[in-house]
């Protein structure tokens, strides 16, 4: 069967699993697409030193809809164009160009999902004793791999001694309600965790929104990237002495207000785009994660609202 939005609605099940999404919250998400893509095509049209008139040109052989559809999937599954094509009924040159067209957009729908949390509205946790001096208002960040093809160039700056492999480095950002509130451009997999914090520019826009931050061992000296910053990060073994006991109860405590940055790093993961061997380099990665980190968190406000 060739797949297009609506036979393949009428399945739910097995449209959540071929996209990651339900029917309804695909169908919420479309007439924002839809309007964007309708923006984006007339700003193409409308482009000075444009020599075709107006209508020119063959039609595109897939409805809008489907050409979201098909880059959902894509992201999702993460199979070759030859064979998306084929889901499709469409040559995988049409597919490629549909990626092409519907990737930024759905990477600007992404980014309209992330937002800092907004310190005047009084959202609080309950801390426990122990983490009185961690920032009450903070986003948790933590950083995840992904293999890539071998570069032809700069080998040893995309080789990652934690993976043994050639990787790319992707940092997120996540509220304690589990959304995704900031991605980071991809950086090559042997960067530090906190190298790659530091050129995010998320700092800045944690200390102008009085947000603070969280991070694990690789973030150690987070808290002196800037004297405005408030941060945290587990407390590390003394050398040659054994763990405090205080120490180990405030890093029990410290994982448990911190795994939902692990549990958001695993529905992103979901989407292999994210997990499996990179095919397509640098370029274009963050918007994937971006992309992903959108449509993870539009699934999330669905599930909270239904």
């Amino acid at each position: 069967m060739i797949l297009r939005r609506e036979p393949l609605g009428k399945h739910p099940s097995v449209f959540r699993s071929m996209t990651g999404l339900t029917v309804d919250a695909f169908d919420r998400l479309l007439p924002e697409l839809l309007a964007a893509f309708a923006a984006d095509r007339r700003r193409r049209l409308d482009r000075p030193g444009r020599r075709r008139a107006l209508g020119g040109g063959d039609d595109f052989d897939l409805p809008v809809a489907d050409q979201f559809l098909l880059t959902v999937v894509w992201l999702r599954h993460y199979p070759t164009q030859e064979c998306l094509g084929y889901l499709f009924g469409v040559s995988d040159s049409t597919a490629l160009r549909a990626i092409r067209r519907c990737l930024p957009l759905l990477e600007r729908s992404g980014k309209d999902t992330m937002r800092l949390p907004d310190p005047g509205k009084g959202h609080r946790r309950d801390l426990p004793a122990l983490l009185q001096q961690t920032p009450e208002l903070a986003v948790i960040v933590d950083t995840f791999e992904q293999r890539t093809q071998r570069p032809r160039r700069r080998q040893r700056a995309y080789y990652s001694g934690k993976k043994k492999a050639h990787t790319l480095k992707s940092q997120v950002a996540v509220d304690e309600d589990g959304h995704v509130v900031d991605v980071a451009d991809s950086r090559p997999g042997r960067w530090a965790d906190l190298k790659v914090f530091k050129r995010s520019g998320l700092a800045g826009r944690l200390i102008r929104a009085k947000v603070g931050a969280l991070g694990d061992l690789g973030y150690v000296g987070l808290d002196g990237v800037s004297p405005r910053l408030r941060a945290a990060t587990p407390r590390r073994k003394p050398r040659g002495q054994d763990r405090p006991p205080e120490d180990r109860q405030y890093n029990r405590a410290f994982a448990r207000r911190r795994i939902r940055v692990e549990h958001a790093i695993g529905r992103l993961r979901r989407y292999q785009a994210l997990s499996a061997v990179n095919r397509h380099g640098r370029q274009g990665h963050a918007a994937r994660v971006r992309a992903v980190a959108g449509l993870v968190n539009r699934m999330l406000d669905h599930q909270q609202h239904s």
